[in-house]
């Protein structure tokens, strides 16, 4: 024991006594400061600009600094041109408080090459509450640090190519979209122009039979140019909701029959379907609100009702009436019914007609994948 502390630069163990040890160089806390691999000093706050009153090999080694060249002298001396002012900031503020600080800082080494520094910095008090040193431990942190910028700059390339693929999709779905949208506008238009020839027809035809058939037919195109209407204005061209294509229809109907005793009754949930099922529902639901207008009321006089509800995934429309109410055996008579139920299929739909008492009361029940995938988590 005695050879190795021969070795040791003749002041080494007056600088531990200023750590007023009780047991002097004997002291194992001592010992272990010096011997440790971990880069450790201690300052003196008690002297003009908290000097450096100690320092153990470790710190020599990583800082490449001899002995005599950091006593006394402020711990600044490690800090260069990239340190971060406000690192440094929040070190002198702990100091000067006499708090503990624990922070990595980019600190540079004698012969000018940098290296992270994961400073600790804890005040010594004694008894009496004095403050008497500040106790410091470094570590060379550089290959974490590293590390951590190369992940952070692997995540910015990662959020950066997502965003320019996200606005790429963006840009393309914008561009569906508005194709989609003027396609809508153009069937709608094209479907106007086909409903002014019906019209201009029907006038020349004296038949009564056939002019009611071109009437009906008018009422299915102006039902479709409505739904490319709605699916016009949507901003999401994938989905049609046919609760407001409903309310508008049944407006329409109503107001084209001429008849303002017949009134309606509207219970509709906010209700959306997949696009390509708009023509198939649109259809059923101006036929069933049609057949009801023409059927039902022998007085011109009573109250249509339409009801949106869904339950469990399935898409339930109501319609009825507090008419005349129809035979059951007569519900494959006409073309409408039969379109109804021809349409139902297409939609995987129950249809079902019941008498209400007064009148007839129509369910199609159908199941709404659109519903669905909402309610997956």
């Amino acid at each position: 024991m005695d050879s190795k502390r021969t070795r040791e630069p003749p002041d080494a163990w007056h600088m531990t006594d200023d750590l007023h040890v009780e047991h002097g160089k004997g002291d194992p806390f001592a010992a272990a400061i010096r011997a440790t691999r971990m880069s450790m000093l201690i300052t003196d706050p008690r002297k003009p600009d908290n000097p450096i009153v100690f320092v153990n090999d470790s710190f020599l080694r990583l800082t490449g600094y001899g002995r005599e060249e950091v006593m006394g002298k402020n711990c600044r001396f490690l800090q260069g041109h990239g340190t971060d002012p406000a690192t440094v900031a929040e070190v002198r503020a702990a100091v000067a408080e006499g708090n503990d600080v624990s922070i990595d800082i980019l600190n540079y080494r004698k012969d000018g090459s940098s290296f992270w520094n994961a400073l600790y910095i804890s005040p010594v008090y004694n008894d009496k509450g004095d403050l008497l040193f500040f106790f410091a431990s470094q570590l060379d942190v550089s290959d974490r640090k590293l590390s951590e910028q190369q992940i952070a700059a692997d995540k910015e390339r990662v959020e950066q190519a997502v965003k320019e693929r996200t606005g790429e999709l963006q840009a393309a779905l914008e561009t569906q979209t508005a194709l989609l949208h003027e396609v809508d506008h153009r069937v709608k238009n094209n479907l106007q122009m086909i409903s002014s020839l019906i019209l201009m027809q029907s006038r020349t035809i004296q038949d009564e039979g056939v002019k009611q058939s071109l009437t009906t037919m008018l009422e299915r195109i102006e039902a479709l140019s409505t739904m490319h209407r709605r699916l016009y204005q949507s901003q999401d061209v994938s989905k049609f909701d046919v609760s407001d294509f409903a309310r508008d229809l049944v407006s329409d109907l109503l107001a084209a029959s001429g008849r303002p005793q017949i009134t309606s009754k509207l219970e509709l949930e906010p209700i959306v379907v997949p696009a390509e099922k708009a023509t198939p529902v649109a259809l059923i639901v101006n036929e069933l609100v049609t057949n009801a207008l023409k059927h039902a009321f022998k007085d011109n006089a009573g109250s249509i009702g339409i009801k949106m509800t869904q339950p469990d995934g399935h898409l339930i429309l109501e319609v009825s009436d507090d008419g005349v109410g129809i035979d059951g055996k007569a519900t494959d008579g006409t073309f409408g019914m039969r379109l109804i139920r021809q349409l139902g299929r297409q939609l995987r739909a129950e249809v079902e007609w019941r008498s209400a008492s007064p009148g007839t009361r129509v369910i199609v029940t159908m199941p709404n994948e659109t519903k669905q995938k909402k309610d997956t988590p």
